[in-house]
């Protein structure tokens, strides 16, 4: 059964022996980033820190930082079986464009129970603030010394697709400028921005709420990059196996889930642009100061004695690359699907995600890495990013001295290596000359044929004698190893 709320996840994790509480009190302000950057850093367990200096609400963190939190947090041993659901759905007998079967999701997802319903009331409707809602109740950090000031850094922003409704969940920082505002880090690519765009053309502010703390299936749902069009509180009931449970706001036209710990409610006015940041960010470098629109406060749900989720970022490997591992295998089956011959795929958590993804494929003809480089760049947020190196199914991408093996042996420079300029890149990555603008460079690590203009017999494997290998084989315990 999927966990119907963030503390019935905390709770499990404590139960396993995964969560340490912290009864000392501590400082939102530089000290629990420290504490949990040490812990994150040493793979330590999930923390709940109850006594925060100046406020009373116990902060949460580190609740996703293993891969064996992110299995009991989704409920799979297996993290593909998650991808695998949406595809058995896609591949049922339906139309044959992918757009046509996404849009038919809804109707299928319906009969299998995972679309989300609308209930009156839940635990986050226990306190409800619209005449004078704050911001100033949240114990939100400040990670970094150089951070312009305390973040919201593990809220679900909410918004609505001011065309087809489709809903979409992202987690997008936060700097909060006083009790009723605060920045909305909305990076150009994302599904987010894509919403507050269209309103802003038309002069009109866009409705949004911030979830902070719900069930892990959600909160894994909302950093997911999911298809266009692929409403996110379907796709949290098709992770679950089971729908959400949601309740309307107060003060926007939204819904939210039940069991939240907190909602923020209210909107996001394009003719009030701000500064936010610096930020101490994933790469392991300050995000430079950078004009955002604001998120303006109507109205607060919560429950009365809330959970307030955090997380930290910084230099890799953090919290957030463990995430992100789920999002890999989640996803393989839908890249297979778009493109048949991948084999697999790893983003290196220390190339924070987006920096670099080394993907192996069956090759059957001339160019076909290639190929797939195109495909995966012209593919949702996999466009972002920065380096592609493809190799052989005979590699195993996940230990990176074959991967470096197969890139020193099997290309050549002049010949095997694509420079694409003039692209988009991720907002956050420091060396692009120019904001969200700059390269991609791909590597075709796999073995060339005369096809592809390799006139030298250099590429035969060395192999073991068979017969001499089965003979060691059986003699190994007498030579004494």
């Amino acid at each position: 059964m999927p966990f119907d709320s963030l503390r019935d996840y905390i709770s499990a994790l404590e139960e396993r022996g995964q969560l340490k509480r912290v009864k000392v009190q501590v400082s939102a302000e530089l000290e629990i980033a420290e504490i949990l950057r040490r812990v994150m850093y040493s793979k330590g367990p999930a923390l709940l820190f109850e006594n925060i200096k100046g406020y009373d609400i116990p902060i949460a963190a580190n609740l996703f930082g293993s891969e064996e939190r992110m299995r009991i947090a989704l409920g799979v041993e297996n993290f593909e079986e998650l991808g695998t659901r949406i595809t058995n759905l896609l591949q049922m007998e339906l139309p044959t464009g992918i757009l046509e079967k996404i849009s038919t999701l809804p109707k299928l997802a319906q009969l299998a129970g995972y679309a989300p319903k609308i209930v009156k009331k839940g635990p986050v409707t226990e306190m409800i603030e619209t005449d004078s809602p704050s911001l100033a109740f949240l114990p939100a950090l400040k990670s970094w010394p150089g951070d312009a000031g305390s973040f919201i850094t593990f809220g679900m922003v909410l918004t609505k697709n001011p065309i087809t409704g489709v809903r979409n969940l992202g987690v997008y920082r936060m700097q909060i400028y006083d009790e009723r505002s605060a920045a909305m880090h909305w990076q150009i690519h994302k599904r987010g921005a894509l919403h507050y765009s269209m309103m802003a053309e038309e002069k009109k502010k866009i409705q949004v709420a911030v979830i902070i703390g719900a069930d892990p299936g959600t909160i894994y749902s909302s950093v997911a990059p999911v298809p266009e069009g692929l409403d996110k509180y379907l796709y949290s009931g098709i992770i679950r196996g089971q729908g959400l449970e949601l309740v309307k706001c107060k003060t926007v036209d939204l819904e939210v889930p039940a069991n939240a710990e907190i909602v923020l409610e209210g909107y996001v006015d394009p003719n009030d642009i701000r500064q936010e940041g610096p930020f101490g960010d994933h790469t392991g470098y300050y995000s430079e100061p950078e004009p955002f629109p604001v998120f303006h406060l109507t109205g607060v749900m919560r429950r009365e004695k809330p959970i307030y989720l955090a997380t930290i970022v910084g230099k890799p490997v953090m919290e957030d690359a463990y995430i992100g591992k789920v999002v890999e295998k989640a996803f393989l089956p839908l890249m297979r699907l778009l493109q048949p011959e991948i084999v697999d795929v790893n983003f290196p958590s220390s190339a924070w995600f987006q920096g670099l993804a080394v993907v192996s494929i069956k090759k059957r003809y001339p160019g076909q890495a290639k190929k797939v480089m195109m495909g995966l760049w012209g593919t949702g947020q996999l466009s972002l990013t920065k380096m592609l190196v493809v190799v052989d199914d005979d590699i195993n991408i996940h230990n990176m001295d074959e991967v470096v093996w197969a890139v020193t042996t099997r290309t050549d420079p002049a010949r095997d290596i694509l420079i694409i300029s003039n692209v988009p890149t991720d907002t956050l990555d420091p060396s692009s000359p120019l904001r969200n603008f700059g390269s991609k460079l791909g590597i075709d690590a796999t073995i060339k044929t005369e096809a592809e203009g390799h006139m030298r017999n250099s590429m035969q494997p060395i192999i073991p004698d068979k017969v001499t290998s089965d003979l060691v084989d059986r003699k190994w315990r007498e030579y004494g190893f």
